[in-house]
């Protein structure tokens, strides 16, 4: 999606969608959509560092265009330079590079699994991508990281027991859970968020003490844990390991939840996944 809405920043910093992204957000003081030197700027100063898993630099360049060879393609030339090809004026592409700053050691894993299920072509006859690719696109996409630390908590969430969790325990869940939007696309769609949106969750079990943490600590806790995860090869095997999530839901999160009945709507609170035939 091209840019279609305007860039007001202090709009997204007083959503709570947008939380893990905030401290990025106000150190961008560019008035106009930014750009590839914005990004290259704050990974010269604010994020030095940042590198992908085979160790080069993090940098952020303009996406080539036609057909490209292996090497140049997204995901391997990433892998292989630390080259993130991004489209100017672009929410999606600007999402990504955030996500890029906010979480890179879960971001250097998803590239990481990407190019090395791309170098295994009997994978790649599982479907269309690859189950590996298909897990790791999704949580790239669409991804939202639920921690709590409450087993019980997250037990309802995997059941799919939506106004027990948000309603019946909203205290409990608004204290001892929190939720980190993750996808780069789900990021973009929550610039006009409606009821139906779901995201993927990776539940993160937590101790007590994370909750008085503050949210640069949190996020950077985060972003290892999800790297550890999505590295291991026993992991990112299959989409069933994401647990829908209707964000509208979320205590807190969107003005009509505030009602009992918001949680009464069905069709947007399943009571379990879609079946497919």
């Amino acid at each position: 999606m091209k840019q279609s809405h305007q860039w007001i920043p202090d709009a997204l910093l007083k959503s709570p969608f947008f939380a893990p992204l905030h401290p990025l957000l106000k150190l961008i003081k560019s008035a106009d959509f930014p750009t590839l030197q914005d990004w290259n700027s704050l990974l010269g100063t604010n994020y030095q560092g940042l590198s992908v898993q085979n160790g080069h630099a993090l940098r952020f360049v303009a996406q080539e265009q036609g057909k490209l060879g292996f090497e140049s393609q997204y995901e391997p030339r990433c892998y292989l330079s630390g080259e993130v090809q991004t489209r100017e004026n672009n929410w999606h592409d600007l999402f990504n590079a955030l996500v890029w700053l906010t979480f890179p050691k879960a971001k250097a894993a998803i590239n990481a699994r990407h190019y090395q299920a791309l170098l295994d072509r009997e994978a790649i006859l599982e479907s269309q991508r690859g189950n590996v690719r298909d897990m790791a696109t999704l949580f790239d996409e669409s991804g939202i990281v639920v921690v709590t630390s409450q087993a019980e908590l997250s037990g309802l969430l995997c059941d799919f027991k939506w106004k027990e969790l948000f309603w019946l325990n909203r205290k409990r869940a608004s204290q001892q859970m929190d939720f980190y939007v993750f996808g780069h696309g789900l990021y973009e769609k929550l610039l006009e968020p409606y009821v139906g949106l779901t995201a993927q969750g990776l539940v993160l079990q937590v101790e007590e003490g994370f909750f008085k943490w503050n949210l640069p600590k949190k996020l950077a806790f985060v972003d290892e844990q999800i790297a550890i995860y999505l590295s291991n090869s026993a992991h990112c095997r299959s989409t069933r390991e994401l647990n829908p999530v209707p964000l509208l839901g979320v205590p807190g999160w969107w003005e009509d939840n505030k009602a009992e009945t918001f949680y009464d709507n069905t069709s947007y609170f399943r009571s379990g996944r879609r079946v497919s035939v």
